[in-house]
């Protein structure tokens, strides 16, 4: 029985570990290649045939619509589940990849549950047939979704409306409500030595923050402790925006630090690292910079 396999295709190193990562715990029986950009992954889909492409939207030298575009017009991968992963999840983009073909669409960050979930939903039929592997815990996500594998056989349908077709690819909540566009404001009262105002997304919270410092590499800011706060190493999308263009750097989270020297401090210290490899947003990053 032939193996399945997949190809990752993401500048940031960090964020095509994680996807690597959560595949390999959830289903080993898929093989994985990756690629650093859509120039990359063009030619290494050129020289042999992949079941899945999982691919970042905004990487230097092409992009990831313009290598669903290319996809689509290939004979051999017009029909290949195509999952775009990216920050870039506003309704406007979401409508621009359904209408170029997309398969699935995954809001940075993501947790492994919503990847495998995805996956799941993408090529479900062919991880029925493939071979049995030992359980892991993030095949809970799997087996939740065992109605798309063991239930009846689904049918697929026209959608009636583009608009549709997003919110299946989406998701049927989280989806959109995760990748709102974070609108930075001024800091008001009480906020005395801060810079900015911002709102960092994670895969299943969102933080209002205070920037306290910025560089190529790490964003500092100050957040109010919530019920849900993000754990060291956990993915982050923190969106910059710059005269009316917004830059989603993506990130994860390298320290967390209460404020105050006690148990009950009500403000933590956050630093972000960044992963981005991408020219642009570092272009952004900088005039940001300077301005801040």
């Amino acid at each position: 029985m032939a193996k399945i396999k997949a190809l990752v295709v993401d500048d940031a190193s960090f964020v095509r570990d994680l996807v690597k990562r959560t595949i390999r715990t959830s289903f080993p029986t898929i093989e994985l290649e990756e690629a650093v950009n859509g120039k990359k992954a063009q030619a290494i889909m050129e020289r042999g045939t992949f079941d899945l492409i999982l691919c970042d939207w905004e990487m230097p030298e092409m992009s990831g619509l313009e290598l669903l575009r290319w996809a689509r017009q290939s004979d051999s991968y017009k029909k290949t589940p195509f999952i775009m992963i990216t920050s870039r999840g506003d309704r406007d983009h979401v409508m621009e990849a359904v209408k170029e073909g997309v398969s699935g669409y995954l809001g940075k960050p993501f947790s492994p549950e919503q990847l495998s979930g995805r996956i799941v939903k993408a090529i479900g039929s062919k991880l029925k047939k493939a071979p049995p592997s030992q359980s892991s815990p993030l095949q809970d996500a799997f087996k939740n979704s065992a109605s798309v594998l063991t239930g009846a056989p689904v049918t697929a349908k026209a959608p009636p409306a583009a608009n549709q077709t997003a919110s299946l690819l989406t998701g049927s909540t989280s989806g959109m409500e995760q990748v709102k566009k974070a609108a930075p404001k001024k800091a008001g009262a009480g906020q005395s030595g801060s810079k900015g105002a911002a709102e960092v997304r994670f895969a299943d919270s969102t933080l209002k923050c205070i920037i306290k410092a910025i560089s190529l590499t790490e964003i500092k800011v100050i957040a109010k402790r919530e019920a849900q706060f993000p754990g060291i190493l956990e993915s982050a999308v923190v969106d910059l925006e710059l005269e009316g263009e917004v830059a989603r750097l993506n990130g994860y989270v390298h320290q967390l630090q209460a404020v105050d020297k006690r148990m009950d401090t009500d403000f933590v210290s956050i630093i972000i690292r960044f992963v981005d490899e991408d020219p642009q947003k570092m272009e952004h990053l900088s005039k940001y910079m300077a301005k801040f």
